[in-house]
């Protein structure tokens, strides 16, 4: 795989770094796609913080095109691109660990000043909600599988998915999800909307979600629950 990766960056160098004052060709779909290729690459690598001598990945890029032989053999490569990667896995989980730590510190602020508003309640796992409208008839059981809307986003406000942007009501089984909105499903009922405010322990934890919830996000959830489809008959109200 980073061989692949490998190849696609020289690519991108060879763009970017070749005529820096250069502006891109645009004429023909080739050309655009080719600048679009590059871009894409570029941003990649950009966002995973690769430190290459820009230099020598333009010779090696050209020297392969040309057909020549590489002036490391292939053993001391293997070696080499070893070395390499071990090292830069280090510094992603060294850069993880402290985005973690700092998500973690700045969740737990969030929630120790959320929880003084008034109309915030706080569970014995530390679950916080709000109810912004009240259900009625019947809760949702582990087992159960319900239909939601929701608005999910980040403590700064940073939206990371929405049903409700898109217009479009999901379903899933109330067991299926992260445990901060399995709990809180069961304390709906249907028509209700709640705001939920999870921490990281009840949501993605260290591991993070995706591009947008880092390790040891803190979620804020607005949630409406629909309905509520048993295993064997229709609950909804």
């Amino acid at each position: 795989m980073f061989r692949h990766t490998t190849a696609a960056c020289l690519l991108l160098v060879l763009f970017a770094t070749g005529a820096p004052a250069q502006e891109p060709k645009l004429e023909s779909d080739r050309d655009k796609a080719s600048y679009l290729i590059g871009r894409n690459i570029g941003e990649t690598i950009h966002g995973d913080g690769i430190d290459l001598n820009v230099e020598n990945m333009i010779i090696g890029l050209r020297e392969a095109l040309a057909g020549k032989d590489s002036k490391i053999a292939a053993e001391e490569a293997g070696k080499v691109m070893q070395a390499f990667q071990a090292e830069m896995q280090k510094q992603m989980e060294a850069k993880a660990d402290k985005e973690s730590g700092a998500n973690l510190a700045a969740g737990k602020k969030f929630l120790d000043e959320n929880k003084k508003r008034d109309g915030v309640k706080v569970t014995e796992t530390g679950l916080q909600y709000e109810v912004i409208q009240p259900g009625k008839g019947a809760k949702p059981t582990p087992l159960d599988t319900v239909k939601v809307h929701y608005h999910g986003t980040l403590i700064d406000g940073t939206v990371f998915d929405s049903s409700v942007e898109r217009k479009t009501p999901v379903s899933f089984p109330v067991n299926g999800v992260i445990a901060g909105w399995t709990e809180a499903l069961q304390l709906m009922q249907v028509g209700a909307k709640y705001k939920l405010f999870i921490p990281a322990d009840l949501a993605y934890g260290k591991q993070g979600a995706g591009q947008d919830i880092g390790p040891n996000s803190t979620l804020v959830f607005e949630v409406e629950l629909l309905s509520i489809q048993g295993a064997e008959k229709d609950k909804e109200e």
